[in-house]
């Protein structure tokens, strides 16, 4: 492994846990649940590329890079459904929810 690639490698991990902790801070500054899941789900998609970018370039051209970029594929198509569907039930089930928030 070459200097640069580590380089690299090291700095797109680093901004993707950057992104995780700024998702903590969010999700411990929100008091309604459907704000906390606003922030983490924003930072999560955006924190998942950067950490497995930083692992792809860390492992080269290798059936492991293969495997991550599968599995940041599905991370991505199954974390907003999982969200907006997590976010539909609160919705539906909490007879408060429009002190919190506007609902149409």
């Amino acid at each position: 492994m070459t200097l640069a690639r580590a380089i690299i490698g090291a700095v797109l991990l680093c901004a993707g846990l950057a992104v995780f902790c700024i998702s903590m801070i969010g999700i411990y500054r929100f008091r309604y649940v459907l704000n906390r899941m606003h922030a983490s789900a924003l930072c999560d998609t955006l924190g998942t590329l950067l950490v497995f970018s930083g692992l792809c370039v860390l492992f080269g051209f290798s059936w492991a890079t293969a495997k991550l970029v599968f599995i940041l594929a599905f991370m991505w198509l199954t974390g907003p459904v999982a969200t907006h569907r997590i976010a539909k039930v609160e919705v539906l089930t909490d007879e408060y929810v429009q002190e919190e928030c506007e609902v149409e």
